[in-house]
């Protein structure tokens, strides 16, 4: 693809993909953010432009917090992959991709950098005031993906993007030790008192891509681990426990709160 004039005022260079299709006239209404997850971030945009390799975001954010642009914003980037978010599985044509220079979990998962969460926040407030992305459409690849992604991984700060006015937040309720005590409840990765298909049931509702089964499996597992890193960084176990059901109860509360306005 030929050069082309970058969306946004916080880009630094455009350095063209040719992975990209026709969005077919869909509308952006997603923000879907990642980490690299490769050894260095000269490999990733490589691999972000390489024809063979079919994948590519719309923007890099590297270390230094340089903004880097990939493939325009009216173009569907090839980013998300499998995955789906309330019902919908093309991703990649609705939503605008962030990959964030970070090596992820399999090389040490650094802290993310000073500089580079400023870019973030700049680029992404200019992406969703543009597009009007509401926030609880601003996502991580493990929302859309739980069984495949784990990034951008609980050392995203996500409140600091609230307090700037991109995504969803609520403090964590605090975590009660002491209520998996009891084997069974250990065992079936739900706290005592509290019954699966509900907890998958609010998941659903609030867009992640589960099955209501009404028994802790593989997948419920995985979702609730996506929904700790999103919203409940301290402890990723995959275990729905009070904390992590009230977190929920209390973005879904204030979701639909805001609809209701």
């Amino acid at each position: 693809m030929p050069h082309f004039a970058a969306d946004s005022r916080v880009v630094h260079h455009v350095r063209p993909s040719p992975s990209h299709d026709d969005r077919a006239d869909r509308l952006i209404d997603i923000l879907l953010l990642h980490y690299t997850g490769m050894a260095s971030t000269e490999a990733a945009i490589a691999r972000l432009c390489e024809p063979a390799a079919k994948v590519s975001s719309h923007y890099v954010v590297d270390e230094a917090g340089q903004v880097l642009q990939l493939v325009p914003e009216q173009r569907r980037a090839w980013h998300a992959g499998v995955s789906s978010w309330e019902g919908t599985t093309d991703l990649n044509s609705r939503s605008i991709g962030i990959e964030i220079a970070n090596p992820g979990h399999s090389f040490g998962y650094p802290d993310f950098t000073e500089a580079q969460i400023a870019s973030v926040i700049a680029l992404g407030r200019d992406i969703v005031a543009r597009h009007q992305i509401r926030p609880y459409r601003v996502l991580a690849h493990s929302d859309v993906a739980p069984l495949r992604k784990i990034d951008p991984g609980e050392k995203f700060p996500w409140a600091r993007l609230y307090r700037a006015g991109i995504g969803a937040w609520t403090e964590p309720s605090p975590i009660i030790d002491s209520e998996f005590t009891q084997v069974e409840a250990s065992d079936a990765g739900v706290a005592s008192g509290a019954n699966p298909a509900k907890v998958q049931s609010a998941l659903k509702r609030y867009g992640y891509g589960i099955e209501l089964t009404g028994t802790y499996d593989a997948l419920t597992t995985a979702v609730v681990s996506a929904f700790q890193r999103h919203f409940r960084p301290v402890r990723v176990d995959g275990r729905a426990d009070h904390s992590t059901i009230a977190t929920l109860e209390a973005l879904l509360a204030a979701r639909d709160g805001a609809s209701n306005a």
